[in-house]
């Protein structure tokens, strides 16, 4: 993963509420462990018919879809099962975060450890956001704040270890890897006070 400080993006709208992990990527894609590709199968039951052609209607098949970075969703998004698989969908389609009213908590956790950032804001501003799909946005993880372009900033949840590591670039086994000169070291102090 790359350090994740700062993003800067229009804003892809969905308004449906109860967004769940079935319907961001559905199960019959989840026999792969490797994450290149998944993002042509997001939402892929609401972006194709039957028949694999494009629903032209569909946010995402939407020429102003393009570089979007930032999905704004309806409340309790990422509900149901908890596949590590929707959050590699939605950052290999390109998003790097997801914005919403309420975020469910598995897939909350596992957007985070994979460098997905959950947005987690008050319902009025989220409909605002709803209300004006490809508005720029202006996510700062170190001040954990999202700008709207009339200047307005709010705040948003975030403990500080995964900060830390979107911030370093690093999932919770990288995290402790770049930690273990430190851990070595007071290891062989514990040993030696056991030791005298």
């Amino acid at each position: 993963m790359e350090p994740f400080r700062h993003l800067q993006s229009r804003t892809l709208v969905l308004r449906e509420r109860n967004i769940d992990t079935d319907q961001i990527i559905p199960a019959r894609f989840l026999r792969t462990t490797v994450r290149e590709g998944l993002g042509q199968q997001l939402f892929a039951d609401w972006r194709y018919a039957p028949d694999g052609t494009v629903k032209a209607e569909f946010p995402l098949n939407q020429p102003g879809a393009a570089g979007c970075r930032i999905l704004v969703a309806g409340r309790n998004f990422g509900c149901g099962s908890s596949r590590e698989h929707a959050p590699w969908a939605l950052l290999d389609y390109g998003f790097r975060a997801v914005l919403s009213s309420e975020i469910a908590d598995i897939f909350r956790s596992n957007a985070l450890k994979n460098g997905l950032l959950p947005v987690v804001l008050d319902e009025a501003i989220v409909e605002e956001l709803l209300a004006q799909p490809g508005i720029e946005l202006a996510i700062d993880i170190a001040t954990r704040t999202v700008a709207l372009p009339d200047g307005r900033r709010f705040g948003f949840p975030l403990d500080a270890f995964a900060q830390a590591c979107l911030l370093e670039g690093v999932d919770q086994l990288g995290y402790l890897l770049t930690r273990h000169p430190a851990i070595q070291r007071f290891e062989a102090a514990r040993d030696a006070a056991g030791a005298a």
